[in-house]
């Protein structure tokens, strides 16, 4: 069914929150790492979201040009013409975008996504994500006012973090301590600013513990629990079960058990690219330890062409990246789901 339309989109959303399942949300870096992603929800049977970071778009571009309004597009434009062979369907994602970057990146981006809903076109991007993590939440939470604005006229939806996550995440770091623990307050000062959908939908990352970056399972401690907390505290006050739809950050390391629970409390979406970036190269690592005699021209030989093909590895690589995403996809329970 190729990407969705804004009203697909949200029906894809409430599908999630009626079903008690999350969509995996995977960073894509290139044509391959696109496609890898498309044979990934195809067999798991499961719709999903493609996104991109400013990193990843940077490099999109052209690792020496690093224009990521350019590189954003041509991600886009390339997805909506390979996704048509695939019999599922995927919105696009714009991943972490924080102060520094707004008027770079994510505006134009939603000026252009305005200007084609204006022409009676569909954006090119289904939703984006501001991250207000790194400055106090009153100011956070004003910019996602304007953001929230800006994206109802590009027929968009916005995600918000309401919260730190920890580690690293595109030149942007934050300390592992309490501070990525979201409070009940912070849940009900942005329900008062962002309203609960009569100002337009939005996607919360409430933070539970979360860290970006590579950890073995125990050594994040995860919280999901509050993520119930808040949704109850927030729901009372404003008379709405449920109120967030959430999204899972930071998750490479969680138990099944804790991402269960997550989705349990609302999760609807939940990001992906550590895990999926090990995934995609270590087939790529265990092809050239492989055939090393092959893909270099040793002792003066000329190498083997079918071993250092691009292709040789790369279909090893992309399996790798799909098979990873096929679990993410049963974790979070949109396997089977999909819509067509």
């Amino acid at each position: 069914m190729a990407i969705a339309t804004p009203e697909v989109y949200v029906e894809m959303l409430d599908r999630a929150r009626a079903g008690s399942f999350a969509y995996p949300a995977v960073n894509v870096t290139s044509s391959q790492t696109l496609n890898a992603a498309l044979q990934g929800f195809a067999e798991a049977e499961s719709d999903g979201i493609i996104q991109v970071s400013v990193g990843g778009a940077e490099y999109a571009s052209g690792p020496t040009v690093k224009d990521r309004v350019a590189g954003s597009l041509a991600l886009a434009a390339y997805a909506a013409e390979v996704a048509k062979n695939y019999p599922i369907t995927v919105a696009l994602h714009t991943d972490h975008c924080a102060k520094q970057n707004l008027d770079s990146w994510v505006r134009p981006l939603l000026a252009l996504g305005a200007e084609r809903v204006k022409a009676g076109k569909l954006p090119t991007f289904q939703s984006f994500m501001w991250d207000g993590s790194s400055v106090p939440l009153a100011e956070n939470l004003l910019i996602a006012e304007e953001l929230l604005e800006l994206a109802q006229a590009a027929h968009a939806i916005l995600e918000v973090e309401i919260g730190v996550v920890g580690g690293e995440e595109d030149g942007h770091s934050a300390e592992i301590n309490e501070k990525l623990y979201t409070t009940p307050e912070d849940g009900l000062a942005t329900v008062k600013a962002l309203g609960t959908g009569e100002k337009g939908r939005y996607l919360t990352a409430l933070t539970f513990g979360n860290v970006h970056g590579v950890y073995k399972p125990g050594a994040v401690k995860l919280r999901p629990a509050i993520l119930g907390e808040i949704q109850a505290a927030v729901g009372a006050s404003v008379g709405k079960a449920n109120p967030f739809d959430l999204v899972f950050h930071g998750g490479s390391g969680s138990s099944a058990a804790e991402i269960s629970e997550a989705v349990d409390n609302g999760v609807i979406k939940m990001n992906i690219d550590t895990d999926t970036q090990y995934a995609f190269t270590r087939p790529v690592v265990g092809h050239m330890f492989a055939n090393y005699d092959g893909v270099l021209k040793v002792d003066g030989e000329v190498g083997n062409k079918k071993a250092y093909d691009p292709r040789a590895w790369g279909k090893l690589a992309e399996a790798g990246l799909a098979k990873r995403l096929v679990e993410a996809c049963q974790e979070l329970r949109s396997a089977g789901q999909k819509m067509s």
